[in-house]
């Protein structure tokens, strides 16, 4: 196991039951590989609490830039050491060698899944997608529109036509040059699926559980929304991580994208 932070348990000594079942051992049709916690914490010991009070009800968390900013790599390798799968959501946009050599770096820390932003074009997708050969469990994926951004958002910055456009362009471009899915709101979901197909993985941020509150993100669905529009991963962060009792609202989103 990967060594703990200095004076910080390490995750491997939490209660929940890590050497009983990884995530790679989920049935295809448990709904927890469907489920991802947002780990938008700034520090380790916080996401360690997260973990251990979700307990078995997920098995894959993101990894952001604040959490990863403030803890750095270690945190991943804590998380991979003990059995879950890990969403690496540091979004590279730069040339293609310096993502390619990122995304090389984060094969080697073992994560499950990581994001490159589509809009960096079609050689720097390659390139991420041709950094990782080694390991076949990793899935490049190409963050499209951000879900905190509407139409106005895009005219401002000179991107003209809707965002549902912007969206399947830009999605394109990504499963093109070999990309393993997208990530998109839920709402433009049904139109990748319809246009492009179900070859690939849609992973959605913007997910708030009925009666929610939306925050600082403006294209949202409901977990059973997302799921049915033809996500197939949902990303969920406060909603379960600031519960009362983390571990009973995981059950219930999972509760809702079972039905």
């Amino acid at each position: 196991m990967a060594a703990a932070l200095p004076n910080r348990m390490p995750l491997g000594s939490l209660s929940y039951r890590s050497s009983e079942l990884r995530g790679d051992d989920l049935r295809s049709d448990d709904p927890r590989r469907r489920l991802i916690v947002a780990l938008d914490v700034s520090t380790a010991e916080a996401a360690r609490a997260i973990v251990a009070a979700v307990g078995d009800s997920v098995f894959t968390y993101k990894v952001g830039m604040q959490l990863y900013t403030a803890e750095g790599p270690q945190m991943v390798r804590e998380l991979v050491a003990a059995g879950r799968r890990v969403f690496l959501d540091l979004k590279y946009h730069d040339i293609p060698n310096t993502v390619g050599a990122a995304v090389a770096e984060a094969a080697k820390l073992g994560v499950s899944m990581l994001t490159v932003h589509a809009a960096g074009s079609g050689k720097m997708l390659r390139a991420a997608v041709e950094a990782a050969p080694a390991s076949p469990n990793l899935m490049v994926l190409a963050v499209t529109v951000l879900t905190s951004l509407d139409a106005n958002d895009l005219e401002k910055i000179g991107i003209r036509g809707s965002v549902e456009d912007s969206v399947v362009r830009l999605a394109t471009i990504a499963l093109a040059n070999g990309c393993h899915g997208v990530v998109t709101s839920p709402r433009e979901a049904s139109t990748l699926r319809a246009e492009l197909g179900d070859h690939f993985a849609i992973v959605t941020p913007g997910v708030r559980p009925a009666g929610g509150g939306v925050g600082d993100q403006v294209r949202v669905a409901t977990p059973a929304e997302a799921i049915a529009s033809g996500a197939s991963h949902i990303v969920v962060g406060r909603p379960i991580t600031e519960a009362p009792d983390p571990a009973a609202e995981a059950r219930a989103i999972l509760g809702q994208i079972s039905r």
